[in-house]
């Protein structure tokens, strides 16, 4: 088969790849559609010392698996657990000790024409929803993940750092709540996506130093910690939901001083995100900025690359 291969930091189309032979309590899955990440591209540069096919963000249909999925149009949670260890046992999966991750962690992954995965963890794509549309129910879980782990209330004050892919998603599933939100960005065309949908924005300049109860950093530089700590009330929680490939800076005193709580933030529920999906209340059509087919990946994430750029989706298989 063919799949995009990370190996030194270099990506590259490969055109003999073995069809992967799935384990007991495994899938196998037949790619349709999968979409760039920022972690993807991260992993390119360093992020994390991966080697293999690349991806997490897929839908595709079961070829191989328990008769009440084959056919059928599946996502995937990433996190394949063991089921045995401490975190497992406590009903913390994501956490697993042994656990592997489809295109980060010694899994092979989405960018390829076939994948395995638990049969626990996928997830059947509602009729309704498009086969474009359920490629986001990953990056959208993981945004439902932040209202997981903290409280939000109608009248908490919100504040998300970045108008990037991940940003706009936690915006639209944060705006849900009925919070007061505001989101900052550099873009003005991207911010007017979620203005549409009467979210408030603004640029750096409209932040209110210490006016929030909560902070979500969405961009994974040191400039938006630096933006997402200083809006913060004495108390108030700051949340990390991107990640750094490289090291910032922080003054830890003020943490302290401030009481502030922070809050690492990564893989969320993919029902809940199906259903929201499925409800139309997110909307990621106006994140697609292309499609390219597998055969053209490279080219893709260069597209991907470019600064400004939404998702990009790749073509792997056909629907039929």
């Amino acid at each position: 088969m063919k799949g995009l291969w990370l190996e030194n930091n270099q990506l590259q189309l490969r055109t003999n790849l073995a069809v992967p032979e799935p384990p007991p309590g495994e899938a196998l899955v037949r790619v349709l559609r999968a979409g760039i990440c920022n972690t993807d591209l991260e992993l390119i540069r360093g992020y994390y010392p991966y080697s293999g096919i690349l991806g997490h963000e897929f839908v595709g249909v079961v070829e191989e698996g328990p008769s009440h999925l084959i056919n059928q149009r599946v996502v995937g949670e990433i996190n394949a657990a063991c089921g045995h260890c401490r975190f497992c046992r406590t009903g913390q999966p994501t956490h697993c000790e042994n656990r592997t991750v489809l295109g980060i962690v010694n899994r092979n992954g989405a960018f390829a024409e076939y994948l395995t995965l638990p049969t626990a963890n996928l997830h059947p794509v509602p009729d309704r929803v498009s086969t474009d549309v359920a490629t986001f129910t990953e990056p959208v879980a993981a945004a439902l993940e932040i209202q997981q782990q903290v409280k939000i209330t109608e009248g908490d004050r919100l504040l998300v750092v970045g108008d990037g892919k991940l940003g706009q998603l936690v915006a639209q599933t944060l705006a849900l709540t009925g919070c007061e939100l505001l989101v900052i960005g550099r873009h003005r065309e991207k911010l007017a996506n979620l203005e549409v949908r009467g979210i408030k924005t603004g640029f750096a300049d409209a932040v209110q130093a210490g006016y929030f109860d909560i902070s979500v950093e969405c961009t994974g530089n040191p400039e938006g910690w630096a933006i997402a700590r200083r809006a913060l009330r004495p108390r108030g929680i700051l949340v990390l939901k991107s990640t750094y490939a490289g090291d910032i800076t922080i003054d830890a005193s003020s943490l302290v001083v401030d009481e502030i709580t922070l809050i690492g933030s990564r893989c969320g529920p993919f029902q809940p995100a199906l259903d929201l999906l499925s409800q139309n209340k997110v909307d990621v059509k106006p994140l697609i900025q292309a499609h390219y087919p597998l055969e053209e990946g490279l080219a893709a994430f260069g597209h991907a690359q470019q600064r400004g750029v939404l998702k990009v989706l790749l073509e792997i298989g056909s629907e039929s």
